[in-house]
């Protein structure tokens, strides 16, 4: 069974590795004036983060991410008839909450590893990565209020309040790797806050700052809002089952911090033997003195077991569906056709990455 499921064709005659490097290539120099205005040594420890120099400040080209957020902004503002760089204030200000949360959320999940490289925390130190992560949450709201117009405004309310449900995600997410039991429901709320809040915003901020009326932004965030759970599906696949070479975390990188992935819940939501062992053993993960010390024979039992449980697959489902659902969405708005196919193919690119 392949790692991410089957998703339908990319939209034809859609280059979506040009879509992305046009949302990175319009959006990475005024990120990078932005990260310029941080003082020392956040700056620094900013551009490490971003992949733009190695631990020793050299200049480096790293993996800067699937660039998904910025290519969504960009692509959204051209719904209003506008110009793509109309977004790219948008754009900016989602990618710079986008890596708040990655910063504190490798801390909180001490994850040593990001995009092949090790984190922030792990070279820069805790307080580093918490303040850094505050300052491009900061400089975020900075970006677009700066441009002093009554689109600004509505659009840095939108990102305020995906903002606060990614945090809430965060929470939730926390929280449950300390509970024996977590629902599908609770699951898929957790992962809506967490990465189909920004996702929605992303996918609507362009146009707001192109003067989209509340119908057509609210439209275009259902979109990505489902396009989020999609994209969240996948990771939690990848979380697993991924490979390493491609996602540059552990094996078994969320089997190995306890967390509550969507293929875990739907197995232990299932019935039958593999459910009930993996319950136990779970349940006797959460209070073994020796959890770090698991072999990999271990943690790939416990993924056969979610496997047979039928996790996997349930959640390879879940991210077609998802995916489905993002898709009609679009149905609802009025659009140039070449942009509505842009956005079919960067949903179509969520479902069959391998990162």
């Amino acid at each position: 069974m392949p790692t991410v499921p089957p998703a339908p064709k990319v939209a034809d005659a859609v280059d979506v590795t040009a879509l992305l490097e046009r949302g990175r290539t319009l959006t990475t120099p005024v990120l990078r004036a932005a990260i310029n205005r941080l003082a020392a040594p956040m700056d620094t420890v900013s551009a490490y983060h971003f992949g733009w120099i190695d631990a020793q400040g050299r200049p480096a080209a790293g993996d800067g991410g699937k660039a998904v957020r910025p290519a969504l902004a960009v692509l959204s503002a051209e719904v209003t008839g506008a110009d793509p760089e109309v977004g790219i204030p948008g754009a900016v200000a989602v990618e710079l909450v986008h890596n708040f949360s990655l910063l504190h959320d490798d801390l909180m999940d001490g994850d040593e590893q990001r995009r092949h490289r090790d984190t922030v925390w792990k070279v820069h130190g805790p307080a580093q990565a918490i303040l850094v992560g505050d300052a491009l949450f900061a400089l975020a709201n900075e970006i677009l209020l700066e441009l002093g117009t009554v689109e600004a405004g509505r659009a840095t309310r939108r990102l305020t309040t995906a903002t606060r449900a990614l945090i809430d995600g965060q929470a939730q997410d926390i929280s449950y790797e300390h509970r024996d039991r977590v629902s599908v429901e609770e699951c898929l709320e957790m992962e809506g806050n967490k990465t189909g809040a920004l996702l929605a915003c992303a996918s609507s901020i362009g146009a707001v700052l192109g003067g989209a009326d509340d119908r057509t932004a609210d439209t275009l965030e259902k979109y990505g809002y489902h396009l989020g759970l999609a994209f969240q599906a996948v990771d939690d696949l990848l979380g697993i089952w991924g490979d390493p070479e491609a996602t540059g975390k552990q094996t078994w990188s969320d089997l190995r911090q306890r967390k509550k992935s969507l293929p875990v819940v739907a197995a232990l939501a299932a019935s039958g033997p593999a459910a009930e062992r993996l319950g136990d053993l779970l349940a006797a993960d959460a209070k073994s003195s020796d959890f770090e010390n698991f072999s990999e024979e271990e943690f790939a039992a416990r993924a056969a077991l979610i496997e047979q449980a039928g996790g996997r697959e349930w959640t390879a489902e879940e991210a077609r569906r998802q995916h489905t659902v993002a898709v009609d969405a679009l149905s609802a708005i009025d659009m140039p056709d070449r942009v509505r196919a842009r956005f079919t193919a960067l949903a179509d690119f969520v479902v069959v990455r391998k990162r």
